[in-house]
């Protein structure tokens, strides 16, 4: 999956990305509301190796956001295509520090829906946010997507109970806001 937006670049993670992906998801400020943080830079390079082996993109596969001026990586993208066409994609996203606040987020992943519903034909849509996480709480939000749940007290994240909240949107709510 590669896609192109005014900004930016949605592509493969190379191995010359392994810093700026560790500076990323090792940053405490990014990686307090993931389940995944690399410990080292080393564990950065082998999870970038594991995802240049998949052949064909099903189940979780990262993909890159890069400026589309200079190449530079500022955050990544996670998405689940389950091999059933009937499941529903799962997605999240992570931007680095430097790159919050500017809409790249809500960018990447309008991006993202209209290949999920475009030429992937998928019928839904959805992200688990943790609820603490007030700007990602505002994306799904902005996009459209509505609050399916709110669990309580339901996943063990870095030593303690966390609440997840589920949001979701269908092709036909993505193609209704399209015809606006």
């Amino acid at each position: 999956m590669e896609l192109t937006t005014a900004r930016l670049r949605i592509d493969a993670l190379r191995p010359a990305d392994a810093e700026a992906l560790f500076g990323c998801r090792g940053d405490p400020a990014v990686a307090r509301y993931q389940g995944w943080r690399p410990a080292d830079l080393a564990e950065a390079r082998e999870f970038i190796g594991r995802q240049s082996s998949l052949a064909v993109p099903t189940g979780w596969f990262q993909r890159a956001i890069r400026l589309r001026d200079d190449g530079r990586m500022i955050g990544d993208l996670g998405v689940n295509l389950p091999e059933d066409t009937k499941a529903s994609v799962e997605f999240g996203i992570s931007i680095a520090s430097a790159g919050q606040g500017q809409g790249y987020a809500g960018e990447a992943v309008r991006a993202l829906f209209g290949q999920v519903f475009g030429p992937w034909g998928r019928h839904r849509i959805h992200a688990s946010v943790d609820p603490r996480n007030l700007a990602c709480i505002a994306l799904p939000r902005s996009l459209g997507m509505r609050q399916e749940a709110h669990h309580h007290e339901c996943l063990w994240l870095h030593g303690e109970w966390v609440d997840d909240m589920v949001f979701a949107m269908l092709a036909r709510e993505w193609d209704a806001r399209a015809q606006r």
